[in-house]
């Protein structure tokens, strides 16, 4: 447990559309989306006294740089007094926050800055992007030379997923569409067009029995989100979304050495959040859901506790989590129709989480919502991040 809970808020946020800008510099989508959160928040630039970057994966020249301050000079900030990268992958933005989080509460920072961007559509090729994907977190001992990937990966839990549940293929193309029903509200999501379950399971075949429609995509994209104590939030325009609850378990590095790759530590973590936090998912309004592939949305959706195991696909089929419906499930279109931006995924997640409570989702703006949780994973789903956030304190 963190044990930051009331006592640091998220007061900003920015974001950059999601999609394929060959002319666009890398650097304009961390400077833009910082901007934006830092305008959004109410307060002046130099009040960031820590700017925090996360890693960007299309280009180790970028990464250095943002390694090496160029947001803090771009920007302009005269009072940073560190810059400092935390990256793990897609739970960067559970980690970040709960570190920046811990920095304010321990008195070495007042204000964070926490940024992503990355250029993945556009600033490798293809073969690249392919190739990045099939390395990342894979081991290079023991599964690249046999050819793992992430598509192998994610086929691998699905069909035990599959096996264990009694899930249909025509369930999990169903939590495609339900992405998709957010995503045609998004103006910052890459695929608006409604999508149905027959297109789904007519999109070729990758690795049994993931389809090309069940499988993100690589785009470029930034966002970031503007993070203080809970004292000065309240004196911030926006309403303050403080951490409730968060936690998290690692369970591997190589793949083949998870013991359940259908559950992970989810339900765990998820325990400690909410338990933190003095919240059930029953409370939650909103239910921000890593989703890189349709089969952790579902996993994530049943191990933190909206339902039993191998019921989710009858609720995605449903249409339970779609807008207007019982369970709003990734709002913002996730990696699955918002596309996939790196790192950058789950920190749109937690943007998306920060925004529905600040009430300025726009045309996808849950009613009256109070409380979110945001799941995180990075590498092979080589950890669980569990947040909880929320504009009132339990």
């Amino acid at each position: 447990m963190s044990e930051l809970k009331g006592k640091v808020a998220i007061v900003g946020i920015g974001e950059v559309p999601t999609g394929r800008f060959p002319e666009t510099a890398a650097i304009y989508h961390a400077i833009e989306s910082a901007k934006q959160a830092i305008r959004d928040a109410g307060i002046d630039k130099d009040e960031i006294d820590f700017c925090m970057p996360t890693a960007s994966l299309f280009s180790p020249q970028f990464n250095t740089e943002l390694v090496t301050c160029r947001v803090v000079e771009e920007l302009g900030l005269k009072k940073c007094k560190k810059n400092c990268q935390v990256f793990s992958g897609g739970s960067s933005s559970s980690c970040g926050l709960q570190m920046a989080g811990s920095l304010i509460t321990s008195g070495v920072a007042r204000t964070v800055l926490f940024v992503h961007s990355d250029r993945l559509g556009t600033g490798v090729t293809a073969q690249g992007g392919i190739d990045l994907f099939s390395t990342a977190g894979i081991s290079a001992e023991w599964e690249v030379p046999f050819g793992q990937h992430y598509s192998s990966i994610a086929a691998l839990s699905t069909t035990r997923y599959k096996y264990e549940t009694g899930c249909t293929d025509e369930q999990l193309a169903s939590v495609c569409v339900s992405n998709r029903k957010w995503a045609e509200k998004n103006p910052n999501a890459f695929f608006r067009k409604p999508l149905t379950i027959e297109e789904v399971m007519a999109s070729k075949m990758l690795s049994t029995p993931l389809r090309a429609k069940m499988s993100n995509m690589l785009f470029d994209g930034g966002s970031a989100f503007v993070l203080t104590s809970a004292e000065r939030a309240r004196d911030l325009p926006n309403k303050p979304v403080y951490i409730l609850g968060e936690s998290g378990v690692v369970s591997h590095f190589v793949f083949s050495q998870e013991l359940d790759v259908s559950r992970f530590g989810w339900a765990k973590a998820a325990k400690e959040a909410f338990e933190e936090a003095d919240l059930t998912p029953q409370d939650m309004d909103v239910a921000e859901i890593y989703d890189s592939y349709p089969v952790y949305q579902m996993i994530g959706f049943e191990e933190l506790g909206f339902c039993e195991r191998g019921e989710a696909g009858e609720i995605f089929m449903r249409g339970e989590t779609w807008p207007g419906r019982r369970i709003p499930c990734t709002t913002d279109g996730g990696m699955l129709s918002k596309g996939h931006i790196g790192a950058g995924g789950a920190v749109s997640l937690m943007v998306e989480a920060a925004r529905q409570l600040m009430g300025k989702a726009g045309e996808r703006q849950v009613k009256d919502a109070r409380f979110a949780v945001e799941t995180a994973t990075g590498g092979t789903y080589m950890d669980a991040q569990v947040t909880i956030l929320g504009t009132e304190i339990p």
